[in-house]
């Protein structure tokens, strides 16, 4: 029996260090990390870059020789007749008569190629194939931009919520205890029945919120997974130091720096997009020019009106022929001004776009340093808050122990502290988002992997 209950023992040892052991812990550097290699985002930006690689190699095959091979074996049940003057046969003038034009089987095989000497389209779509691959790498680093904001985000928010949960899990206890040593005196009686509903009532009240914060806890922990390609089922552990590390870091404002928008990659993006549009634009208008190109070919032909093509009996020949192909455009319709004309609405589109993001951009930097600047005098007015309300909910328990202060000023003094840690932990979420949001307008949202 003992050995039995050592085994089970031992089995369940082994299992929840197993359980421990697949808990993910999560520094921020190590959330970054996970994200950029295993978000689904990411990876299909970085497929985006692959398919403008294979778009270059295309167009680039459009100037190279087209060779092509084709062979055709004809049956021809009915042979095609001509009508010819009974005389070229040695019949009688004034008359015709029908000949058969060729044979009942025909074979052909030809090698055929082409090659374009001059395609103003051509070479505009070579040059718009290169700049549309520079385009997909820009959205892919954009992507990554876009998901470190993100990940890191909604990392500090799992650890502010979860904070707020320690707050509220903090006062439940100190109010059990309150509820302990008021039931105790009530059945005493020292204490009023109103008095001790009052603080189950605020008990209540605290196990609720406690409830939502879990919820909300659990509601970004799946988000946060979710954006960084984790399954939702893996459990994540954010250590204790994370959050001594965001406490330390909320002390001085960070440096200016130097502000350039057409170094941001969102700016860069768009920009590329013009000048894709410009080729763009550029295409139609080489479709007014003239287009040369050089082709040749070489066939090989056999006939016989029995199957045996490619035998003596059977006539066979070939021959060879090189084109040289000229092609003016003289009037379509207007349709290659129309082209043109909606290319250029779309460039002033485009235009305006960058004018657009080019106050957003600068608007979300200043705004990012105005709101660092306020989150960090937010902090240490809140951190003094909740110092003092420590300070008064300290001293009002003890009156309260001592009969020098009523439960009324106890749970306003509890509710004021509750009130004042949870500020606290709000003022330092609003500071690193404004962090996060500054590096980002500054376009050194990276350096957060290194850190």
């Amino acid at each position: 029996m003992k050995i039995r209950l050592f085994l089970a023992a031992l089995v369940t040892g082994i299992l929840s260090i197993n359980a421990l052991s697949a808990q993910e812990v999560l520094t921020l550097k190590d959330a970054l990390n996970y994200a950029l290699n295993n978000s689904e985002a990411l990876r299909k930006a970085r497929l985006e870059i692959e398919g403008g690689r294979h778009k270059v190699a295309e167009v680039r095959a459009s100037a190279l020789p087209q060779i092509d091979a084709v062979s055709t074996l004809t049956n021809n049940l009915l042979v095609q007749q001509f009508v010819l003057p009974a005389e070229f046969m040695g019949g009688t003038p004034g008359e015709f008569v029908a000949i058969e034009a060729g044979q009942t089987w025909n074979a052909m095989s030809q090698v055929q190629l082409n090659q374009q000497i001059f395609n103003q389209q051509v070479f505009t779509g070579l040059k718009a194939a290169k700049s549309s691959e520079e385009y997909y790498r820009l959205a892919a680093q954009l992507a990554e931009e876009n998901l470190i904001q993100q990940v890191a985000t909604n990392y500090y928010q799992v650890i502010i919520t979860r904070q707020q949960l320690n707050v509220v899990k903090a006062n439940i206890e100190r109010v059990s205890q309150l509820e302990k040593t008021t039931e105790n005196q009530f059945n005493l009686g020292l204490a009023k029945k109103i008095d001790l509903d009052r603080i189950r009532v605020n008990k209540g009240n605290l196990r609720a919120q406690y409830e939502q914060l879990e919820y909300a806890v659990t509601q970004q922990e799946n988000l946060l997974k979710y954006y960084m390609g984790m399954p939702i089922a893996q459990p994540i552990v954010i250590p204790e130091t994370e959050v001594n590390k965001l406490e330390s870091e909320a002390v001085v404002s960070l440096a200016n720096g130097t502000f350039n928008v057409e170094q941001l990659v969102d700016y860069q993006v768009l920009k590329r997009q013009e000048d894709l549009l410009g080729l763009q634009r550029k295409s139609y208008v080489a479709e007014y020019y003239p287009t040369l190109s050089i082709s040749g070919n070489y066939l090989y032909n056999s006939q016989s009106n029995r199957f045996n093509l490619y035998s003596p009996r059977a006539l066979n020949y070939d021959m060879s022929a090189v084109t040289l192909n000229l092609r003016i455009p003289i009037f379509d319709g207007n349709a290659r001004r129309s082209r043109i004309r909606q290319a250029d609405v779309e460039l002033q589109k485009i235009h305006e776009d960058l004018r657009n993001t080019s106050n957003a951009l600068t608007m979300a930097y200043e705004n990012a340093k105005i709101q660092i600047k306020n989150s960090l005098n937010t902090i240490e007015s809140q951190r003094a808050n909740k110092e003092f309300a420590e300070e008064v909910f300290k001293s009002t328990q003890n009156n309260y122990q001592n009969g020098l202060a009523s439960l009324t000023d106890l749970l306003t003094a509890e509710t004021d502290l509750v009130a004042a840690q949870n500020s606290y932990n709000e003022a330092l979420l609003n500071y690193k988002v404004a962090q996060i949001e500054l590096v980002k307008s500054n376009g050194q949202i990276k350096s957060l992997v290194n850190e």
